[in-house]
């Protein structure tokens, strides 16, 4: 009597199948249980606290308040155009850091990370030392074109754009490195040019990661506060941008710091919602 083949799919997941990770069975241990919980509450506490005492009844009020409305219109255009010059200057930079060999590259992945953990006040101090009117080059600036880039809605631009860019880059130089170089290849040795082979093939594959990093670049230049504050100032309807704005009422209006809070909590939970099927896809 001979004895059946057992078949690939009795014999385990198919090849090529969707691979599924492992859950470990059973019940958490208490000794890692309780320290998940505490640092879970300590977490969601805050945020369950502002939503708590939000000032609903008034909120519409302080929303369209000049002040609020000055801080929401300058954030929102200072946080895109900020993403535009990261986009511009960055994808380029990405490309350079993923495809082309060269001596120091680690060097230079890690000063374009630098400002990541870098504390923003201590960016600020830095675009001051290099773009101020007595700076390494915004000296320059001044006396040849008249440029003057600290406090003014620029300089905001600038300081969002230092503190945001890493954030883009980090994203798009990942997804380079998990695309395939052959198709750039494949272009090139049918006669385009390196460039003409990003243009037309390697920034179609990257568009996701380009437009995640993007989104995550636009919601930390919207938070930005302390690169804003030492490099651009705090002048309403100029350089008062919504993190600013928090700062200022709190001081004078809490209700008012925390409508503009929630704002921003707001636009935390859109950027988490839209990124999610992409991590979800990446794990």
């Amino acid at each position: 009597m001979t004895t059946p083949h057992r078949t690939g799919a009795s014999a385990g997941p198919r090849a090529g199948g969707p691979r599924r990770r492992r859950q470990v069975q059973g019940g958490a241990p208490l000794p890692l249980l309780v320290p998940a919980l505490i640092g879970l509450a300590f977490l969601v506490l805050p945020l369950v606290a502002l939503l708590i005492r939000a000032p609903w009844a008034s909120m519409p009020e302080l929303l369209t308040s000049t002040e609020v409305w000055q801080a929401l219109r300058l954030s929102l255009i200072c946080a895109t155009a900020a993403t535009v010059v990261s986009m511009v200057i960055g994808v380029p930079l990405a490309w350079l850091l993923a495809r082309v060999e060269f001596p120091g590259r680690g060097l230079v992945r890690a000063l374009v990370t630098l400002p990541l953990v870098l504390p923003p006040v201590v960016g600020g101090v830095a675009l001051l030392m290099a773009l101020g009117r007595n700076g390494v080059v915004g000296q320059w600036l001044d006396s040849w074109f008249g440029i003057t880039l600290p406090f003014t809605t620029t300089g905001v631009i600038l300081a969002e754009a230092f503190v945001a860019m890493p954030f883009l880059v980090i994203s798009v130089e990942g997804t380079l490195r998990a695309a395939d170089p052959r198709y750039e290849e494949a272009a090139t040795t049918l006669g385009a040019s390196r460039f003409t082979a990003f243009r037309r093939v390697t920034l179609p594959l990257i568009a996701p990661g380009i437009a995640a990093g993007a989104v995550l670049a636009w919601a930390r230049a919207l938070g930005e506060f302390g690169a804003t504050i030492t490099f651009a100032g705090n002048f309403p309807g100029r350089t008062q941008t919504m993190p600013l704005a928090v700062y200022l009422a709190l001081q004078s209006d809490p209700e008012a710091a925390v409508a503009l809070s929630l704002v921003l909590l707001a636009v935390s939970v859109a950027v988490l919602a839209g990124l999610r099927d992409r991590w979800m896809t990446a794990s």
